[in-house]
């Protein structure tokens, strides 16, 4: 079996899902082998020669091989500007490496002028058209290699930025390789699953879609049945290591799947109806020790929705062997002063933290069972013990109002010595949440697999006023600004640690 992860996704970290895949394979017997099509697709891209008409595209043309080897050098880190110049120069040449296809390639996304990824016709018409796609030459090379004796492809699927690229990965394999069986799986293609009016459009391209974790549904498709109750821990050996986009390994590893809280209004876990499901704790810190002592990494990365208060304690007791982030919810322990100088000596460098709002009134709304004091409590303390805080706010939801978004932007000011990054988004509707029906009137993006939808703000509060107070007040308070201007471009919260020291 062969297991890709295609473009465009950020190229920083190795994928985890492919990774826990191929151990479970590997431990029931079956072979297979693993491919980051996102990582070597990009690299080969910003390779290529490029007939740039304009200084800033010869520039970044000339020194792309000095930029890739400045985000691989813990230096570049300590220089913001230099940094920020190397990606600035690696996006753009990934953006004008893709314009003679109608594309517009990136370290963080991937879009076509033409196509949607929300549109099942247009993934098809990708697949149609698979050398339309400026990865094209790149896969059409590369896939050959790895095929002999392969009889079935996976493609891990978990952005709408990886759609349309994957679907033309595809058409090239159905074009090229019609024996072989595809199999498509990743958290979009399971949100587009758990959609209540799912009807498979892929039939004639896909032979097997899976829904939530693959591991038991590939052993399956090989005819093998699962040994009860195994746990394996992810291998991340078939991958590149030493090539990503970082000052070295970022080691990405999931606790649970699910969110432990899981009550928060609008939230797309209980509009898909994903349950919370832990790996147990002395496992988890089994396999976080283990695999620090084999890949020796420079970061952790814990992808849960939400690292468990359990597990932060547990991380806190028995320190992985390397810094760690992830996201957490406000709680009492992560108040206590001692509890944050344990997390931080454990390792903790930084903490992503749903805040959503600095209203009261908006968080009761939203069901996220915290306290604006509680907040204030969790802020001091671990800006005391040393911890960054990449602080998240929505704004637009139907309980908001600009009066109290004014009350997040106080709230922001109040504390902005201790929020060192923010990501300010603006509310997406689940499109088949509970509250959808109250509030939803029309898809938001037009497409037959769209999971949003628009809808109409209670108090008027729509989103071209939400985006004018954002650009025009919030972000332009000098506060504000500071620590907007700490966000690591393209990057965002995956480099976002390495600026912490």
């Amino acid at each position: 079996m062969l297991l890709i992860f295609p473009p465009a996704a950020k190229a920083c970290e190795p994928p985890a899902g492919i990774a826990r895949l191929a151990s479970a394979l590997q431990a029931h017997g079956v072979s297979c082998r693993l491919l980051d099509a996102n990582l070597e697709g990009q690299l080969w891209l910003l390779g290529q020669p490029l007939a740039a008409d304009d200084t800033w595209s010869r520039r970044a043309a000339k020194n792309h091989s000095a930029n890739i080897s400045a985000l691989r050098t813990p230096k570049t880190y300590q220089n913001p500007d230099r940094y920020r110049r190397a990606v600035s120069d690696l996006n753009r040449l990934l953006a004008v490496s893709g314009r003679a296809t109608g594309s517009t390639a990136g370290l963080a996304d991937y879009q076509q002028t033409v196509l949607s990824p929300v549109r099942s016709a247009d993934l098809i018409k990708a697949a149609e058209l698979p050398d339309s796609n400026p990865f094209f030459p790149y896969f059409s090379l590369r896939l050959p290699e790895l095929l002999a004796g392969i009889r079935t492809v996976g493609f891990s699927l978990n952005y709408l930025s990886q759609a349309l690229c994957t679907f033309a990965m595809i058409g090239y394999l159905r074009r090229r390789y019609p024996h072989l069986k595809i199999v498509l799986g990743g958290g979009l293609v399971t949100s587009w699953m758990r959609r209540p009016d799912w009807s498979n459009p892929f039939g004639g391209l896909v032979d097997h879609l899976i829904d939530g974790e693959g591991e038991v549904a590939l052993l399956s498709l090989c005819g093998v049945k699962p040994l009860p109750g195994l746990h394996v821990t992810p291998d991340y050996s078939a991958l590149p290591l030493r090539n990503y986009l970082s000052p070295g390994l970022i080691l990405p590893y999931s606790a649970a799947s699910g969110c432990y809280w899981n009550r928060c209004s609008f939230c797309p876990e209980q509009a898909e109806g994903n349950h919370y499901r832990p790996v147990p704790l002395s496992q988890v810190l089994s396999d976080l020790q283990q695999l620090t002592m084999e890949y020796s990494p420079v970061l952790i990365h814990l992808l849960d929705n939400a690292v468990s208060p359990a597990l932060l304690r547990g991380l806190a007791r028995n320190p992985p062997g390397a810094p760690w982030y992830g996201f957490a919810r406000v709680d009492e322990q992560l108040a206590e002063p001692g509890f944050c100088r344990a997390l931080k000596q454990s390792g903790c460098v930084m903490l992503k933290l749903g805040l959503e709002s600095g209203d009261q009134e908006v968080l009761e709304q939203m069901r996220k069972g915290i306290s604006l004091e509680l907040v204030s409590r969790v802020l001091f303390s671990l800006r005391q013990a040393g911890i960054a805080v990449y602080c998240y706010l929505l704004f637009g939801t139907p309980s908001e109002t600009e009066v109290k978004a004014q009350r997040t932007l106080d709230f922001v000011v109040q504390h902005h010595d201790a929020i060192r990054f923010l990501n300010l988004a603006v509310f997406n509707m689940p499109l088949f949440g509970n509250e959808a029906g109250e509030y939803g009137t029309k898809l938001f993006y037009e497409g037959d697999l769209s999971l949003y939808t628009a809808f109409k703000h209670p108090d008027g509060w729509d989103r071209a006023q939400v985006r004018r107070f954002l650009e025009s007040r919030f972000k332009r308070h000098p506060a504000v600004a500071e620590i907007v201007r700490n966000d690591p471009p393209q990057f965002s919260s995956n480099h976002a640690p390495f600026f912490c020291s």
